[in-house]
């Protein structure tokens, strides 16, 4: 027992402590602390529940994560507070190495903890659930490193815990990332099984630990950013296949038991015991508040993608909530509302959903000139939303529908808006616009995030992100 609690000391300190570089977490203090952590079932478990933990309350997916500050940084959401220092420096397109930092640290530190855990795992010969540890460990990694490539552009691909290997590593092209991310996944879905399964290794209707479906999610995402659209229509297709999955009505679509969830991370930070995006964008706020910002609320959603909606879509009423002020001019303000409660258990964080498969391969087939087929997976997404079929007839015109149709589905969901519209090459041309509307000015290297300044003195090998040298 006390080596185990040895070895969670040391994960939970590297994943915790903000002064340690990334590339500088030692390995555990002795050889035999670590395989300790790997001897039974539970204890593997206990270090993958950290990792699940970490995603949902570490600022990576969480309410002030990666979807708000990607929301901020476009067109999804305005920061109504001046005083709120972070959030206007996002809004304006005015970060540094010091706001967008920590991010690319923490995904790294989550890193080396997989990696960890992967060598522990795979070394292990007394394990009963040996495979979904691993499989586990894989998609996680795969996730993480997908979104470092994602916000950042250019990164290291780590796949060992030894300092002397990691400390020396240089950026990778940004698809040789998405390449690993690939490779990451298909081993997971060889581990994992298509029933979900719990921390003790047996069968639940739980979703909040991946299973070979979530692998498979990821998978479809990553192939379409690499444009491989064969592969990305092929691995949406066993998912949206799968009876286990469907599209219920956009109010329920969030619940902890939405049959529509994928994958989703269940909260459990004591007092936040609930999807943290409810405390970003709602926090409880009546109807009617005597001034703005209110509730520590400081973010609305932008009038354009207000704008965006079409008359009648459901999940403008159900994903999108009106507030008005009493005090000084009277003003109304829509907020997010896709996670509605702050009650245990009742909501979880979702990461993947069926929506996005379905859209995945709708913009898969209309690359592929499959047309009919694309209009019916962007129509089954819009009926669940109480809307007619799409008018759209031609690739071009298929392809436009489907960004908007993204856009209206996933907003201020896992960084999808900036990610996509980078991906679609339109991020730069919406920016220049934008940008100076925020109050902001916008130049081309803006589209990737900086690193921090620490980790490039430290690695001779690793270079700041171009334009913030």
């Amino acid at each position: 027992m006390k080596r185990l609690i040895i070895v969670g000391i040391v994960i939970g300190t590297g994943w915790l402590s903000g002064c340690q570089k990334f590339l500088e977490i030692p390995l555990p203090t002795t050889a035999i602390a670590g395989s300790g952590a790997y001897t039974t079932d539970r204890s593997s478990s206990a270090v993958l529940n950290d990792q699940f933990a970490a995603l949902a309350n570490g600022s990576v997916l969480d309410g002030r994560g990666i979807a708000f500050q990607t929301a901020l940084y476009t067109d999804e959401l305005k920061c109504i507070d001046p005083t709120a220092q972070t959030e206007n420096l996002f809004y304006s397109n005015n970060v540094q190495a010091n706001n967008t930092g920590p991010m690319w640290s923490t995904l790294y530190k989550q890193i080396y903890a997989c990696n960890l855990a992967l060598e522990g795992i795979s070394g292990s010969q007394t394990l009963n659930y040996k495979n979904q540890w691993l499989g586990e460990a894989y998609f996680l990694r795969g996730l993480l490193h997908f979104y470092v490539a994602s916000l950042y552009g250019d990164a290291p691909i780590s796949l060992s815990s030894s300092y002397t290997t990691n400390n020396a590593l240089s950026r990778s092209p940004v698809n040789d990332v998405y390449k690993q991310v690939v490779k990451d996944l298909l081993q997971a879905q060889t581990l994992l099984t298509a029933e979900y399964k719990g921390g003790d290794g047996l069968v639940t209707t739980n979703r909040g630990r991946p299973n070979k479906a979530a692998a498979t999610a990821l998978l479809a995402r990553v192939y379409l950013y690499l444009g491989e659209w064969e592969n990305a229509e092929l691995q949406s297709t066993t998912i949206i296949a799968d009876p286990a999955y469907v599209l219920p009505q956009p109010d329920l679509a969030f619940l902890a038991a939405s049959k529509e969830t994928i994958f989703g991370l269940m909260p459990s930070t004591p007092g936040f015991q609930f999807a943290k995006d409810f405390a970003t964008y709602n926090n409880g706020m009546p109807a009617t508040v005597t001034l703005f910002p209110a509730n520590g609320v400081n973010t609305v959603i932008s009038a354009d993608l207000l704008n965006t909606f079409e008359a009648g879509d459901a999940r403008f009423t159900s994903w999108t909530r009106a507030v008005s002020s009493t005090s000084g001019t009277p003003i109304t303000y829509r907020f997010p509302n896709k996670y509605k409660v702050n009650t245990t258990g009742a909501e979880y964080l979702s990461v993947f959903r069926l929506a996005e498969q379905l859209l995945i391969r709708a913009e898969a087939r209309a690359q592929l000139n499959k047309v009919t087929g694309a209009k019916a997976d962007l129509d089954a997404v819009r009926t669940r939303a109480a809307l007619t079929g799409t008018t759209a007839a031609t690739k071009e015109d298929m392809l436009i529908a489907i960004d908007k149709e993204r856009r209206v589905e996933l907003f201020t969901e896992g960084g999808h808006r900036m990610l996509d519209l980078r991906r679609r090459n339109k991020l730069d041309a919406l920016m220049l616009t934008v940008a100076p509307q925020k109050g902001g000015a916008w130049q081309t290297f803006k589209q990737w995030w900086p690193i921090p300044t620490a980790d490039v003195f430290a690695n001779p090998n690793l270079i700041q992100t171009p334009g913030y040298q």
